[in-house]
């Protein structure tokens, strides 16, 4: 056995698992390395607290005076907290978070030194841009950009440093980040929303759109996952014959938590307390060595920070525990990837769930108005969200049987299906004192305040409703929710304003009743969006033809999904709502196509290495063992060795058979990779390294697992699944 990889088993087999106790209460500790609403009560003047109350609520600047205080009671209260730095926290369109850490410490004139931090550095600072991706924004000798505090997401202390969320600006002022269209595609929902609200509540003065995700993960002994340099270097294993055993017993799932992982679990989750990160939920997922967490709803903006926060928590916590935990949404061929649910509901200041139905027939239409716009939002711009979660890793996971296929479509299940299939048949127009009567108390009135919840009946489904929220299945496990969210806001709030429109002009023009005129406005967007609406098997032949019959797109790969992003209708759209300028747009179309081409490049050259430095080597060790076999046969038995060495010379014969199909699938991938970085335009790239380069990895693939099939146990190079996922 090679000595790495027998080193790794040796080490991973001797771990115990590393204690862990809880000392604290979890409701005592929640939010305690946070700057939130009690630490400002605490530390801010009655001014400075509200500006900080009024800028998170109606989005109004502070000024600098206000920005010099909050800056001093930030610091006060993070040097009692032993942090001795700050930095900017923010999300670049790398996908993951940045940070550049400034002491507080500094040097007055006379030489003496205290500790500053002051406005100016709370609200904004320059860190270096020309390294991160820009998509052209800016050339790479132009390295100015900005960071602004977002007022809306609270400050936090994680190690000894003050983390302060921002957005990442241009020096032009293009956003180059997550956060920043986000918040505009929140603001955007906010306003849209609370027009709509007020219909039925005109005490509504804000709706947040809220977000509980579901992190899916595994986790695999660090010594076996540092082993395989697939692993370290891509994320997934890009060879390794499954094992004998895989998830097929459905042994894993809900199972007892094994000991080294709820130890983990609890570590992670007292660390996340402190964070104000609100976890509820662990348990085992369906493959083996893989979890999930779920926190408590929160608002979108805030819950996309704690999401990404968590990962890097999760990263610095699983090393302590001597494990390795792995995002990548398909890290194991053969067994189900990892997912990261979105749950996404809006909710007013009032304190309503607008996704939630209620026990009156007023409050149920309130529910059915923004049910029903959802879906016509889906429905029109499907295709945009099937973009908002493409990415290079993903391709491995969507249209797997355990996620949602690339097809779009919605789960609402029977007991609402019934109720649209109802207000199908409103008439046009006024409505009748009988119709009234029939849609209030026996078509909406009638809706249960508690509906049953779907969650589990369609897993096929890629968007659902699940009660009193729509879950969004199909986003990857280790992106960033920001993507998604920022689209999913932006169409449902474009969406509503269309419907306050029309339902004015009915109220207004054709001089109807408010709740007649919404029946009205409703009856046609259930007839528009009929299509986007499936209840069946989302895998099977049937649905796939019916799909293509009601034109749904079916954009299987990431430079097809991406190529609605950069179409005049997105572009319109994204303009029109204030969420992204046409620059910012074609920029992260850029940036994704860019990051695909090099994820790609990368698992390529790691094939490569793979290949030639340890699966080759390995196999013709092997061979020669065989032959040396066959040659002492042949010593004894002479001119009749063949009968007696039937079995080795098979072996030989299939080694020699792979090997050469190895070597030579490899080689060509080189040279379609070659031929991919000679394409100067990067949709044609990004298409090459799709349909030309990856293709090679599944032929080569294949014949590295028959080698490891064939090869002694002993001197096969790369730890195997049996080890990776059972080796606990």
């Amino acid at each position: 056995m090679s000595t790495q990889r027998n080193n790794a088993i040796k080490e991973s087999s001797k771990r115990k698992a590393r204690s862990f106790v809880e000392q604290i209460r979890r409701s005592e500790l929640f939010g305690s390395q946070v700057f939130n609403e009690e630490k400002m009560v605490q530390y801010l003047t009655r001014d400075a607290y509200e500006s900080v109350k009024n800028a998170i609520f109606t989005g109004s600047k502070i000024d600098r005076k206000m920005a010099d205080q909050i800056a001093e009671a930030m610091k006060a209260w993070a040097l009692s907290m032993g942090a001795t730095h700050y930095t900017h926290w923010f999300q670049p369109l790398t996908g993951a978070t940045a940070e550049k850490h400034d002491a507080f410490f500094d040097l007055l004139p006379d030489g003496r030194a205290l500790e500053k931090f002051g406005g100016s550095q709370l609200v904004q600072q320059e860190p270096d841009a020309s390294s991160f991706p820009s998509g052209g924004i800016r050339n790479t000798f132009e390295a100015r950009g900005y960071t602004a505090w977002d007022p809306s997401s609270p400050a936090f202390i994680y190690g000894a440093t003050l983390c302060i969320p921002t957005i990442f600006v241009s020096y032009t002022g293009e956003a180059l980040d997550n956060k920043a269209p986000l918040l505009r595609a929140l603001h955007a929902v906010d306003q849209a929303a609370t027009g709509v609200a007020r219909y039925f509540d005109k005490s509504v003065n804000k709706v947040m759109a809220t977000l509980g995700w579901e992190q899916e993960y595994f986790l695999i002994d660090k010594a076996l996952a540092g082993s395989r340099p697939d692993l370290v270097l891509t994320g997934r294993t890009l060879v390794g014959q499954a094992a004998a055993k895989g998830q097929q017993l459905d042994d894993h799932y809900f199972g007892v938590i094994p000991l080294r992982a709820i130890n983990f679990m609890k570590d992670l989750e007292v660390e996340c307390t402190r964070l104000g990160i609100p976890v509820k939920t662990r348990h085992n997922e369906v493959a083996p060595n893989q979890f999930e967490l779920a926190p408590v709803f929160e608002e979108a903006n805030l819950a996309v920070d704690h999401n990404l926060l968590l990962m890097d928590i999760m990263e610095k916590v699983a090393d302590r525990h001597d494990l390795k935990v792995l995002f990548h949404e398909k890290p194991f061929a053969g067994i189900n990837g990892s997912g990261k649910h979105n749950n996404w509901s809006l909710a007013t200041d009032t304190g309503v769930n607008l996704l939630s139905p209620g026990s009156t027939p007023m409050k149920n239409l309130q529910f059915l108005t923004f049910f029903v716009n959802t879906i016509k939002a889906v429905d029109t711009y499907e295709e945009l969200l099937r973009a908002s979660i493409a990415s290079a890793t993903n391709d491995h996971r969507l249209g797997a049987n355990e996620a949602p296929p690339a097809i779009f479509s919605i789960f609402i299940g029977e007991q609402l299906s019934a109720v649209l299939d109802e207000l199908e048949g409103v008439s046009q127009g006024k409505l009748s004192p009988e119709e009234k009567t029939e849609l209030k108390l026996n078509v909406v009135g009638k809706i249960p305040e508690i509906l049953l919840d779907n969650t589990d009946r369609n897993r096929t489904s890629p968007f659902a409703f699940t009660g009193n929220k729509f879950e969004m299945r199909g986003v990857g496990a280790k992106m960033n929710c920001a993507k998604p969210m920022t689209v999913l806001n932006t169409i449902v709030a474009r969406q509503l304003i269309e419907f306050k429109k029309e339902v004015d002009k009915l109220i207004e023009k054709k001089k109807l009743k408010k709740d007649e005129a919404i029946f009205n406005v409703l009856r046609e967007y259930i007839k528009a969006s009929k299509r986007i609406r499936f209840d069946g098997d989302g895998y099977s032949e049937s649905w796939q033809k019916e799909a293509a019959k009601r034109k749904l797109s079916n954009n299987k790969t990431t430079p097809e999904a991406l190529e609605i992003v950069v179409s005049k209708g997105s572009i319109d759209l994204f303009n029109e709502m204030q969420v992204m300028s046409e620059v910012e747009v074609k920029a992260r179309h850029e940036v994704d196509l860019e990051t695909y081409i090099l994820q790609t490049q990368i698992e390529g050259r790691v094939f490569n290495e793979l290949v030639n430095t340890q699966i080759i080597p390995a196999a013709i060790a092997y061979q020669n063992k065989v032959i040396s076999n066959i040659r002492g046969i042949k010593e004894i038995y002479g001119s009749g060795y063949q009968q007696h060495a039937e079995a080795q010379l098979s072996i030989l014969e299939e080694i020699s058979g792979h090997l050469a199909a190895t070597r030579k699938k490899s080689e060509a991938m080189t040279e379609a990779r070659k031929k991919a970085n000679s394409e100067k335009d990067i949709r044609k790239k990004a298409k090459a390294y799709c349909h030309e380069v990856r293709p090679y990895f599944e032929d080569i693939r294949y014949h590295c697992d028959k080698l490891e099939q064939l090869v002694d146990d002993r001197d096969w190079p790369l730890a195997k699944y049996r080890e990776l996922l059972f080796i606990r």
